[in-house]
């Protein structure tokens, strides 16, 4: 019954993987939803996961990188059952972690606000970054894009999210060891009195139907989900919600965002026609919740308690 951390997937969606506060990584089919691996570290949680990323499409390129609370990092080979890689980029516990697009680099971020930058091929860490210093990194991800309309170059674009109501996106070239700043943003954090014991995480991803665009949620005074323009520099669309959102995903296919508050509520929204459907069935806040790839499947994560939902009719 240890509280689960992260839900990821493989990119042909055959398998998900899964880390919890009990130093577990655990690997699942999703047709069966039947364990079939389970790596365990012991005294120490581990606290984000990420699955290598679609352009690791060869069976013996499946990895998952695992981060935990003594800032340490573990790569596991599923078809090998076996960890490969053990490095320690961080002094503080690593709550985000991420593969670039060609999954030859790792980002990971820890409880300070830092943010390292890593090849497993050498197990060496090349990069530090420390602009969000001082607050925990929320969230990361990385995606390969054109960009040259952003100003700036690069093939991938990344962002980081932290605790203190900052996300930062930036275009790198890592091979190249290139790394440029596209944007910041930085939103007023919520009075306190109407915060629950702690503040919200900050939520940030880009847009999977829209590359321009950066969705966030979390942040600021109210209660809603901001879409923000990277070409245009500004806001383009607020959607209001009940509550502030302690997780989010927006699924690739269908114009979907799936929100998870502490109210035990998992709100879908559509966000191409507006309509808007809450779901009950939680029995603790929904601190994840998770598309898979075809978007078919949602995984929602209330402590311990793992609930899979057909998502119909998209």
């Amino acid at each position: 019954s240890s509280q689960v951390n992260e839900v990821v997937f493989s990119p042909s969606e055959s398998h998900c993987a899964t880390c919890s506060d009990d130093g577990s990584v655990r690997v699942w089919s999703v047709a069966s939803m039947e364990l079939l691996i389970q790596f365990q570290v012991l005294s120490q949680s581990c606290l984000c996961l990420s699955w290598s990323p679609p352009s690791c499409e060869r069976p013996e390129q499946q990895r998952v990188a695992a981060g935990y609370s003594d800032g340490t990092l573990r790569l596991f080979s599923i078809p090998r059952i076996a960890m490969e890689l053990k490095m320690h980029p961080h002094s503080a516990a690593l709550t985000a972690i991420a593969f670039s697009a060609d999954g030859q680099t790792i980002l990971s971020g820890d409880k300070d606000g830092l943010v390292a930058v890593s090849r497993p091929r050498t197990g060496m860490t090349f990069r530090v970054l420390s602009d969000h210093r001082g607050a925990p990194i929320c969230t990361i991800q990385s995606t390969r894009r054109e960009y040259g309309d952003f100003g700036a170059e690069g093939v991938d674009l990344w962002l980081a999210a932290s605790g203190d109501q900052q996300v930062s996106v930036w275009a790198s070239n890592w091979l190249q060891d290139r790394c440029e700043l596209v944007d910041w943003l930085s939103f007023p954090a919520p009075a306190l009195m109407e915060v629950p014991s702690c503040l919200p995480p900050s939520l940030a991803a880009f847009c999977p139907w829209d590359e321009a665009l950066l969705v966030c949620a979390g942040l600021g005074v109210h209660h809603e989900v901001v879409f923000y323009s990277l070409r245009q520099k500004q806001v383009m669309e607020k959607i209001p919600l009940p509550f502030f959102a302690v997780s989010m995903s927006l699924s690739p296919g269908a114009h979907l965002m799936a929100i998870g508050f502490s109210e035990r509520v998992l709100r879908l929204v559509d966000c191409a026609s507006g309509a808007v459907q809450d779901f009950a069935g939680h029995d603790d806040s929904v601190q994840l919740c998770r598309f898979a790839p075809s978007a078919r499947l949602l995984f929602t994560v209330a402590h311990s308690e793992i609930l899979v939902w057909e998502v119909t009719g998209h």
